[in-house]
Formats: structure tokens, sequence, C-alpha cells
């Protein structure tokens, strides 16, 4: 993803690539690393690099227990953050919004702006049907499950309606065969399989009638428009956010 990332940077008029932080790859050229030519940067060790150099807006794709650290720090530098690592939890999200005092973070599950749609279409279906499950499928490299994009549609279902009808489960043969139980008590099943991008289902149904909402990434390509989108407004969107939503309707 960070190459994608570099690439997208590099590639929009109104932006400039002036840092890279990836300890696997130290001392090497982005443009070598990333594919980004006419970027003459190496790849540094060290985050500090981003406020050495004076970065604006850092972009964070990394694992949970990494972008703790990393946004507590560019929170205490001064530094925007953009941010798609997943698996962070309540108490994780508190610690980055102490941290943004001076300087605004955005976390968000998802950058595609067809799964932000995605989720919104969900809310807006939510009280005309009283069973809903989520069905999310990601490539087999994904370690966190459900995945953020998944928790999130429960939320906002949940909240747009409060009369969903209980599970009629009561012997599951095999532990676990009914998922997760989200937000609203909306079942959750995740997929990891290997040749997937990022794809997700959501499945409601009211007498004589079903509704299927899904959106499908095809390559990591398609979280970029919305990171870049991300990356431009950050600076008049205070304090922390959570999702995309909000920025697309500036």
């Amino acid at each position: 993803m960070g190459s994608t990332v570099c690439q997208a940077v590099a590639a929009d008029p109104g932006l400039e690539l002036v840092a890279a932080v990836d300890p696997y790859h130290s001392g090497l050229e982005v443009s070598r690393v990333a594919g980004v030519a006419g970027v003459d940067l190496l790849v540094s060790a060290d985050r500090q690099a981003f406020a050495d150099v004076g970065v604006h807006v850092a972009i964070d794709f990394t694992e949970a227990a990494a972008a703790i650290d990393n946004l507590t720090f560019l929170g205490e530098s001064g530094i925007h953050a953009v941010v798609g690592t997943t698996g962070l939890t309540e108490a994780d999200l508190a610690v980055i919004g102490n941290a943004f005092t001076t300087s605004n973070c955005l976390v968000a599950p998802n950058f595609a702006i067809g799964a932000i749609l995605m989720m919104r279409f969900a809310a807006m279906a939510a009280p005309y049907f009283e069973t809903a499950e989520i069905i999310e499928l990601h490539h087999d490299n994904k370690i966190d499950a459900p995945s953020g994009t998944a928790t999130l549609t429960a939320e906002r279902m949940a909240a747009a309606s409060s009369t969903w009808a209980p599970d009629p489960t009561t012997v599951e043969v095999l532990s676990g065969a009914r998922g997760s139980e989200g937000a609203g008590g909306i079942r959750i099943h995740s997929v990891r399989l290997r040749g997937l991008v990022a794809h997700q289902e959501v499945l409601l149904g009211t007498t004589g009638q079903t509704l299927t909402i899904r959106h499908d990434s095809i390559d990591r390509t398609s979280f970029m428009p919305g990171v870049i989108l991300a990356v431009h407004r950050i600076a008049s969107h205070p304090g922390l956010v959570i999702g995309l939503e909000s920025y697309l309707d500036d």
C-alpha cells in the first residue's frame, strides 16, 4: 500500500512527496521502491524524518500497534495525519485523539468512494428491513477480522434503525457459524481468500423481498482518490474524525 500511496501523492499536481518512512527499506531510493519516477528521495528508517523536512500531512497505512506510536508522534509534532490502518480499538482512538490538539487526524476504515456510498446506502435502507447480515471479503494477508468497514457499516445501520429481528439460531452445529455480532445484533461474516482485494456485501431482508448492496475494490488504486481528497481537506476538519463521509460533503 505504501508504494501505491507514494505514486498517488507524486502524481497529484497539488501535492509534493517529501518524505517516506519504512524501516525495512531504509536508504533505498523511493523511485526504486515505490516506482515513482522523477522523485529524488531516500526512504527513511525513522518517523522523525517527517518533522525534519516539515511535512504538512502524513499518511499511515501500517498496523495497529505501530500506528498508535506513529500517530502520537505526528500529533505531538503538529502534523496532520490521514490514516488507513485498521484494527484500532476505542481505547486506541482515545489515545490518538488526545495527541491531536494542534493538528488534525482522519481515521478511515475504507478510502474507496464506492465503499463510503455503500455504507450510506445501507444506513438509508435499514429502517425498511427487519433483518440484515454483512459479508466482508479480503485478501489473505489481512490480519484483523471483521474489517473496520464491516464494523462501521453495522454501527451506521444500527443507528438508523433499532427494530432488528432477533437471531433465530438456537443450535450452532459449528462454533462461529453465525459469524460475529456487530452493532444492533447484525451478524458479520469474514472471508480471507487469496486473489481478493477488498469486498463487502450488505444483505437486507423483509417480507417477500431482499436487497443486496455490494462494493468491490479490485485494485488498491481504488483507495487513492479518497486518500488524496483527505490530504487536501484535512486542514479544515479539526481534531480526530472517524470515516471519510464528512469529507465528501465539503
